[in-house]
């Protein structure tokens, strides 16, 4: 399979993290935050953004005398044992503040295998998930969650999901033309969220933000009931700001 990548705000982010970590990482009794500037080559805003995001994190922590060392979150991910587990855990906290931040549930979903698996999501009372009432394995061209996972694929992986999940109607709003669907896929740029106007059910509105990391095909996408769809772009770019975390936890 292979993948149409094209790095977007949340990539270049993450990237720049990894250096500051593994610069953090080197110096085992400690690291300044002058010293990080001058070795990683980013600019003391940059900087101060980066190691704001990385000690929420739990990545890294200052000392007494102001230097950075590296944190427990990273330490009990770059342990082989329990892992995943660890993973698990850390994308789920960093869900749940997405949740908290966007005021909607919020998806990590996965391209596996040729097909649309939802990883995790987080949710709440006043922040419910899809009623998925159609698997979302075989609707991946109503949802947004689909859209932006065959949008980073080539055309020949486009063409081979597509031959293998018919393009069923789900609501009026539905593309069932994969001519046209095709099409609105290669326009798309990478840094526009992808969105389903009640496409896939009638009633709610979702909203979804590649994140690719290495070959993985990945995104973080987030739903809202119909009545609050004027509040579907302004959350959408707040999801896509905010990826990074989630982007950084896969690469680690």
């Amino acid at each position: 399979m292979a993948l149409k990548h094209e790095p977007t705000a949340p990539y270049h982010s993450a990237q720049d993290a990894l250096r500051v970590l593994e610069t953090v990482a080197r110096h085992t009794t400690g690291v300044t935050d002058t010293e990080l500037a001058r070795l990683t080559g980013l600019t003391p805003e940059r900087l101060t953004t980066l190691l704001r995001m990385l000690r929420r994190e739990g990545y890294v922590e200052q000392i007494t005398d102001g230097a950075y060392v590296t944190g427990d979150a990273l330490t009990r991910l770059g342990s082989a044992q329990g892992r995943e587990q660890a993973l698990r855990d850390k994308l789920q906290r960093t869900l749940d503040r997405l949740r908290d931040s966007v005021g909607a549930a919020v998806y990590l979903s996965r391209y596996v295998d040729g097909e649309v698996k939802i990883a995790q999501y987080a949710d709440g009372p006043t922040t419910p998930v899809v009623n998925e009432w159609v698997d979302f394995r075989y609707s991946a061209h109503a949802t947004a969650i689909g859209k932006s996972l065959l949008g980073q694929l080539d055309q020949n992986s486009r063409r081979d999901h597509l031959s293998r999940h018919k393009m069923a109607r789900l609501t009026s709003r539905t593309i069932t033309s994969d001519r046209l669907l095709l099409s609105r896929l290669e326009s798309q740029p990478p840094t526009v969220p992808h969105l389903d106007l009640q496409e896939y059910a009638v009633g709610t509105v979702c909203a979804a933000v590649p994140i690719s990391a290495g070959s993985a095909v990945g995104c973080l996408a987030l739903s809202l009931p119909v009545e609050d769809a004027h509040r579907l772009r302004q959350a959408a770019d707040t999801l896509n700001r905010n990826a990074a975390p989630v982007l950084l936890s896969l690469a680690i």
